[in-house]
């Protein structure tokens, strides 16, 4: 499984690097009717990359309830190609009807590209369907796919990539994922949708009152964590502990794992928890959402399944996964990231290199020896694409806190803190989910 995930992408990605609203008005075309935004993630993704542009176009007017993400396992051992694209169909369909409109708006990222060039190559009928694709640092072409309008952004790397009569802009300091969440993109593909027309903010612009809704799913397959529950529950940002026994919310997971609507506060933490059995819990905590989220999505696996299950685990120590939709840079100095874990500095270039493209951090007391070693990375972690693995001993115990901080590239010095519960890894997993965006002023 695993050499077949690192195959897959590595293929994928040599070809590509060969060849409370505020007071605007609803972005749309020029009669006023407002196409909805369908997103299309790359490999091992999910909706969760285009979170922070959906709060975006939601801050500039935009309905939050017309912009989704259109998910699939990107191993294709769930569903085949021809699968992903009737399933598309059918969402562009429902939307279409939804918003009374003929057409939506398309973005694909990375491995997302060559199967949207194909879609839309695929029939006229498809084409016809789609008013403007944005081809996000992925495959080139060598002209805009089925004739529809493109806009092709690229991050880092070969400024010869191109998709022919596009648009094609270079953001040759963005990472690959980065490209997706930041805000130069949004500014882009905001105008291109919408007739030149600029955004009011590349803000998130919060919300006293935010619902909030999505998937738990199974990493990386996109399936449904059915027959799990969900628990949400608002807890103190200073420890992480939960502000009352009983959840605030919980959801038998079936089907694809959707839940929601959940009514929030926009400015509150929240950890979701999947409960799979009395030994296997896992707690996933987030940063204030800010403002009205269909995206959240809480990854999980199933006990004893997918690459948690290779973690060491043990009543001692604390198991992490740390992530965010911006690539950690551990060995750009100055220019790159900090992060860390009870005040100790864990990326180095050893484990967190510019080249990696690491969006998640795997963390845990490797040969629970009960000691730390960064000199090296986790190999059965670092192999995998946008993942890494460090030896990182957490120590586990009742009242204890974890404080996480992230000092992130172009923040001006500011940082993002989390501070949660020091779970016993032999029951518990922690995944803790940072911000990919810098607040901004309005």
């Amino acid at each position: 499984m695993f050499r077949r995930f690192a195959t897959l992408v590595s293929a994928f990605l040599l070809v590509c690097t060969v060849v409370s609203p505020v007071s605007a008005a609803p972005p749309g075309p020029a009669q006023g009717r407002v196409r909805p935004v369908i997103f299309v993630h790359g490999f091992s993704g999910s909706g969760q990359q285009f979170e922070t542009q959906a709060r975006r176009l939601a801050s500039n007017g935009f309905p939050a309830g017309l912009i989704e993400a259109h998910e699939y396992d990107s191993l294709f051992a769930e569903n085949t190609r021809d699968e992903v694209f009737a399933s598309l169909d059918q969402r562009i369909a429902r939307l279409r009807a939804k918003a009374r409109t003929d057409k939506v708006d398309l973005l694909a990222h990375s491995l997302g590209t060559a199967l949207m060039q194909a879609y839309l190559r695929s029939s006229p009928e498809r084409a016809a369907s789609v008013a403007h694709y944005v081809n996000l640092d992925g495959a080139p072409s060598p002209d805009q796919p089925g004739g529809v309008p493109t806009l092709a952004v690229w991050g880092e790397g070969s400024t010869e990539r191109a998709v022919g009569g596009a648009d094609n802009v270079y953001l040759s300091d963005q990472s690959h994922t980065q490209v997706v969440s930041s805000a130069e993109t949004f500014a882009r593909f905001y105008a291109f949708f919408n007739g030149g027309r600029a955004p009011r903010t590349t803000a998130i612009v919060p919300q006293r009152h935010a619902w909030l809704s999505g998937r738990a799913v199974l990493f990386p397959a996109n399936t449904g964590a059915a027959g799990a529950r969900l628990e949400i529950y608002r807890v103190d940002p200073r420890t992480g502990d939960r502000l009352t026994r009983r959840p605030d919310a919980a959801y038998s997971l079936t089907g694809d794992g959707s839940w929601g609507p959940f009514r929030g506060d926009g400015g509150a933490h929240y950890e979701f928890t999947v409960v799979w059995n009395e030994t296997s819990v896992h707690h996933t905590y987030f940063q204030p959402f800010l403002r009205t989220d269909n995206l959240v999505r809480v990854l999980a696996s199933r006990p004893g399944e997918g690459l948690a299950a290779r973690m060491e685990v043990g009543d001692g120590h604390s198991a992490m996964t740390i992530s965010r939709q911006k690539e950690w840079w551990g060995d750009q100095g100055a220019a790159g990231d900090s992060l860390s874990v009870d005040g100790r500095e864990v990326l180095n270039a050893a484990n967190a290199p510019r080249t990696k493209r690491a969006i998640g951090i795997f963390a845990y007391d490797a040969g629970k020896d009960g000691a730390t070693d960064l000199t090296a990375p986790i190999p059965v972690f670092f192999a995998q694409p946008f993942i890494t693995g460090m030896d990182l001993f957490i120590p586990a115990a009742p009242d204890r806190t974890i404080r996480v901080v992230s000092r992130p590239r172009g923040g001006g010095g500011r940082t993002d803190t989390l501070n949660v519960p020091a779970w016993p890894s032999s029951v518990h997993r922690i995944s803790v989910q940072l911000n990919d965006h810098v607040p901004e002023r309005r």
